[in-house]
């Protein structure tokens, strides 16, 4: 096999085992027999947890052996067009980049967890690493990754409200052990011992095996309980709104380019006489639309008040939009 065939092969098959397209039917086949794959795998483990299906164990076995070398033979294709995947770096480095990343470390662990299943009990515990073949879900649909995006981009104000369960957690576990420990001291032992109680009250889970009995413990509960609702409520508000702002920027996405049929590339230069002036002033003199601008190899949305200059590239429709 010459260079260049090797080369196509090499770029087809990164192509089919990565995330497909709707118009490329080799790789969304790929993809939905990936994701039966892992549920039959995932099955298998379940149904072989019970005794009365033991007739069954040698053919669980062998459907479990079959996912295992599907898993193998995608986790080494991966491996070989890891090149293609990190352009920037050479061969050797965007293999380990890959072998590092999120993607390399869950299909790694999806696959030991069959090698190590006898002998000392640490490796029959990897048993259970194997659920995390269901996160490998989350890569065959983009609606997925919404939550992963949100969650990335509300991450400062997330950590900040756990911070503060935290410290509300220990303060009260403290505060209870102060006025609880002479009343129940085989209850509160020390101030460690609260954190189970503070825990349960703050989260609002209330398993009650831990209670206060003093009157001035049970005010505090009665406080804590009420400051565990708020705050528990924080991060869901925080999570609630950004999906909220996700939603809207992708209808707003949507509707900005549900009409353009026909768009062309305008360059802006010192001959066009389009440099200085707005996306507005450009619009209102001429009978176009401008959408993005593509500015020293970033994308910028169009808005009226930015100012074109020498060397954008106008993304642009030349007939105003019909609403």
């Amino acid at each position: 096999m010459d260079k260049n065939k090797y080369s196509m092969v090499k770029k087809r098959i990164f192509e089919i085992i990565q995330i497909g397209q709707k118009e490329d039917l080799p790789s969304l086949l790929f993809d939905w027999f990936i994701v039966a794959t892992i549920i039959i795998n995932i099955t298998t483990m379940f149904l072989e947890t019970f005794d009365g299906m033991w007739r069954l164990y040698p053919f669980f076995e062998i459907l479990e052996s079959i996912t295992i070398v599907i898993f193998c033979v995608e986790y080494i294709l991966r491996i070989w067009t890891a090149d293609l995947l990190y352009p920037n770096k050479n061969r050797l480095r965007s293999r380990l980049r890959f072998l590092i990343s999120y993607d390399g470390i869950v299909d790694l662990l999806t696959i030991l967890p069959f090698f190590f299943l006898s002998g000392f009990i640490v490796f029959r515990m990897l048993r259970v690493v194997r659920i995390f073949h269901l996160f490998r879900l989350n890569a065959q649909y983009d609606s997925f990754n919404v939550i992963t995006s949100v969650l990335y981009e509300k991450r400062n104000q997330i950590f900040s409200s756990v911070f503060i369960i935290l410290v509300l957690m220990f303060a009260s576990s403290l505060g209870m052990y102060n006025v609880e420990h002479e009343a129940q001291p085989e209850v509160f032992r020390n101030a460690f011992s609260g954190i189970w109680w503070s825990m349960s009250t703050l989260l609002t889970v209330g398993y009650g095996d831990i209670y206060p009995v003093t009157v001035v413990g049970r005010i505090m509960a009665i406080c804590i309980a009420f400051l565990g609702v708020g705050v528990v409520a924080i991060p869901t508000g925080i999570i609630s709104a950004g999906f909220v702002e996700q939603y809207t920027k992708e209808s707003h996405r949507e509707e900005r380019f549900s009409d353009v049929k026909e768009i062309g590339e305008l360059l802006a230069n010192e001959e066009s006489k389009l440099c200085g002036k707005t996306i507005g002033e450009l619009q209102e003199d001429s009978d176009m639309m401008v959408y993005v601008i593509l500015r020293k190899g970033f994308t910028i949305i169009a808005a009226n008040n930015i100012v074109i200059e020498s060397g954008d590239i106008l993304i642009v429709k030349s007939n105003k939009i019909e609403k």
